[in-house]
């Protein structure tokens, strides 16, 4: 079982918690430090100085790096295989990966290509090749690193760890999907749309928990996050988010919190939940969301 597992390399607990604390903290202070700033301000200062995949890579950089930190602190410091911190299989299931990826990134792209086609006023022509081109390499190479790093900490590195400490499979869950979306408290989106949007990134957190959770593994969480940010990031920006990117389409609507917000989360994450468990056998859903940790 994905979290039981880790109890045969006899894990010191205190050793879970140090790189989550220093990470959140970090967070907390970013969060306070953004409280008397206008943090899209910011990102535009930032982006006429260094340019926009300058401005990138400095948002994402720190986070792909983290990726590194999390799997050397299990490796060398915890002795724990990174295998083990991925999945329950014997071997990382690249299939599961890629089939996530895939799927999510399908949809995604058929979400704003109907959003395209139903409201194209809402939407202007942004690709520079050249620039395109730049930014493309960049996003294949960083978004991944970015993505993965938040699913070791929340949905690998956290979660065995909290799961261990309280013998509980639904604690962790639901705490890390919780601090997985007040990590992005700092960012511009919560500004514009409001706090409603916590709904987006706490559901996301636990979907993603669940499919863990359920597939006794990290490969379809890695798979969906990756998609979710790359796809995105290249087909689409807007001069209110986080991500401002050399995309194909800029997004020139007022944002609000409607079809982008409640859509994924209790229309299109129950479908994938169905998907999910018709290809991979998923069962005793109680058990594995609600049970506690077998010996």
């Amino acid at each position: 079982m994905y979290i039981e597992q880790i109890k045969k390399f006899k894990p010191e607990l205190f050793l879970y918690f140090i790189v989550p604390f220093c990470f959140l903290a970090l967070m907390a202070w970013n969060y306070v430090a953004s409280m008397d700033m206008d943090t899209n301000e910011v990102i535009h200062q930032s982006i006429s100085m260094l340019g926009v995949n300058g401005t990138f890579l400095i948002m994402v950089g720190p986070l792909a790096i983290g990726l590194f930190i999390v799997l050397i602190w299990t490796k060398f410091i915890q002795r724990i295989p990174i295998t083990a911190l991925t999945t329950s299989r014997p071997k990382i299931d690249w299939k599961r990966v890629f089939l996530s990826f895939f799927l999510w990134g399908t949809i995604t792209a058929t979400m704003i290509y109907i959003s395209y086609l139903t409201t194209p006023e809402n939407f202007i022509w942004n690709l520079k090749l050249d620039k395109f081109l730049i930014f493309l390499i960049i996003a294949i190479i960083f978004i991944p690193m970015q993505t993965s790093f938040e699913e070791y900490l929340f949905r690998a590195h956290m979660m065995q760890g909290i799961g261990l400490a309280t013998n509980s499979r639904l604690i962790p869950l639901l705490v890390t999907s919780f601090l997985f979306g007040i990590m992005h408290a700092a960012n511009p989106e919560v500004d514009k749309v409001g706090w409603v949007i916590m709904i987006y990134y706490i559901g996301t957190g636990l979907f993603l928990g669940i499919i863990t959770l359920m597939d006794e593994g990290l490969e379809l969480a890695l798979g969906f996050h990756a998609a979710n940010n790359l796809i995105s990031a290249l087909l689409v920006t807007a001069d209110w988010t986080a991500f401002q990117t050399h995309s194909i389409f800029k997004d020139v609507s007022e944002p609000s919190a409607g079809f982008e917000i409640f859509t994924p989360i209790f229309i299109v994450f129950p479908i994938l939940f169905f998907i999910f468990s018709k290809i991979y056998g998923w069962k005793n859903w109680q058990a594995k969301l609600f049970g506690k940790l077998t010996n």
